[in-house]
Formats: structure tokens, sequence, C-alpha cells
């Protein structure tokens, strides 16, 4: 059975002498906005974490299979479907992939209840062999730092070479130089909304809900590389609406969750650098929250 309550929440996550997020249209430094200083993470980098982490705690088993993984052919995900629907002969003609006749939706149904990304954030599989589209009921904001960050670039060197003509070319010296860009600290916040009506589209339930909080809490302790140095989850805060439509707008329930400076901060470098408060005191009627990290 599909969720029966609207949600929003709050991601709160920090990042200590690494690249939360690198742009590859500057040269892979962190991303930020330009006008203000201020950090950003993109959704799809959150979003791709999470399928990382469902992938590994469900071991990729129907229904948390990842549909956007690396190196997925997703075609042929989309023929599975069909396959398993009992319409593989749709598949012997590439005018009827395309349009997929009738049998599209139960294409897109099987889509949904196989795989855990789709019925969560949703997917365009109407290309090639056309399995619909599905607009899911989970979407998530870019994360915006709290406060401005540096970017810091580092030069560093590799003793190795890649072949042997590389090798000679250096006369003996294999040192190449290389650069490495950090964020000293930041701490980023990211707004999220979960939908009760689309999740009656998808299939979205509470126990594919308790996985989202799980993934979310966890995701950074199974996503380490050098280039992402520390990163961690400070806190996630839910606001849980005792209806589908929802009690009050999400705009007024995140302004109640500030993140501040400690007095004589001015520099941060270290979550303790921050106080984090959540306003509590008459929350609107219907609306409760609660807070799953720490």
């Amino acid at each position: 059975m599909s969720i029966q309550n609207r949600y929003d929440f709050a991601l709160l996550f920090d990042v200590k002498d690494g690249n939360p997020n690198g742009d590859p249209d500057a040269g892979n430094l962190p991303r930020m906005d330009a006008e203000t200083g201020r950090g950003l993470v993109t959704d799809v980098s959150l979003k791709r974490k999470v399928r990382n982490y469902v992938g590994i705690v469900k071991a990729e088993q129907p229904p948390y299979e990842i549909y956007v993984k690396e190196k997925a052919i997703l075609n042929k995900q989309h023929e599975r479907a069909y396959e398993a629907i009992g319409a593989g002969d749709l598949l012997k003609s590439e005018e009827k992939k395309r349009k997929g006749g009738d049998k599209v939706d139960e294409a897109r149904a099987w889509m949904c209840k196989n795989f855990y990304d789709v019925r969560t954030f949703g997917a365009v599989m109407s290309m090639g062999v056309n399995c619909g589209q599905v607009r899911g009921p989970v979407q998530l904001t870019f994360a915006r730092s709290v406060d401005p960050i540096v970017a810091q670039e580092h030069s560093i060197t590799r003793m190795a070479v890649t072949t042997e003509a590389e090798a000679e070319k250096q006369g003996g010296d294999n040192r190449t130089m290389g650069r490495k860009h950090t964020v000293p600290y930041g701490l980023y916040i990211a707004h999220g909304f979960v939908s009760a009506h689309l999740a009656a589209q998808t299939g979205f339930s509470d126990d594919d809900l308790n996985v989202l909080w799980e993934a979310l809490a966890n995701m950074f302790e199974h996503d380490r590389s050098a280039a992402r140095g520390e990163m961690a989850t400070r806190g996630l805060y839910v606001f849980k609406h005792d209806s589908q439509l929802g009690n009050a707008h999400a705009h007024n329930l995140f302004a109640r969750i500030q993140a501040k400076l400690k007095d004589g901060v001015t520099v941060p470098r270290d979550f303790g650098d921050y106080t984090v408060t959540v306003n509590q005191a008459e929350l609107p009627s219907g609306v409760s929250v609660a807070s799953l990290v720490g």
C-alpha cells in the first residue's frame, strides 16, 4: 500500500577537506553560487548516493533493483518488462518497441514494482523500448552551504607513468603534476518533498519511505573516496503531515530549522562550530517533526 501522508524534510550534511560535488564545466572545482560564494551540491549527486546505498543494502534484488546505475543499458531493463508481462512479441518490431501499443501502462507498472529508484524518483523510459514516463513522489533540491565556502587548489604529483614511451620521454623522472580541489569545511542543507498523491501512482510504500530515511542517514558512510574527504549526514528533520495534501507550506516549515555559527566563530572548520536549532513551538495543526539523525 502506498504512503498516505505528505512529508517535507531537511537534510544537513558537511564536508571537510574534500570536494562534495565537482563541476565538470569548471575544471572539477567545487560547485558554488558565483554571487554569494555559497557551495552547491546537485540533487542528481544526492540521488546517486541514495541509489548506491540501496543497491548495496538490498543486494540489487526486486523490488529494490536500481534502474539508473553505472554502465546500465536501460533498454535491456525495458525489454525485461515486456517479457515479464507476456508481451515479448512487441520486441520483434522496431516500430512496436517505440510505441509499446496497449502494453505501455503494464510495462511501466512492472518497472515501478521492481526498481526502487523508478518508483521513488521517477524516470523517463520512453526512449527505444517504450515503458512510458514516471513522475516520482520524492524530489530533492540542490543543497546549499550555510556560509560561503573557499575552494582550494592543491598540486599533487604522480610517480608512475602509463606507457614506456612516456617514461623514456621524461628521461627517468617519472613525476607528473596534477591538481586536486577541496573545500576546507562546509555545512550544506538540502530540502526534500514526498508526495502521497504521486506515491499512489508508483506504489511508493511506507517500507520504501523507511529505506529512503535510512539511505539519507547513512549514504556517506558507503561513499568514501580521497576526493570527497570527510562527508557525513549531520541532521535529517522530517515534517509529517496528517493528510495527503499537507497541512502547511513547506517553506514555512523549513524556516524553523536554523544553522548558525557560534559566537566568536568567524571561519568554520568543524560541525561543532555551528548551532542547529529546530523551532517546534506552535507547529501548524496536523504537522509533526522528528529528528532521524543524532
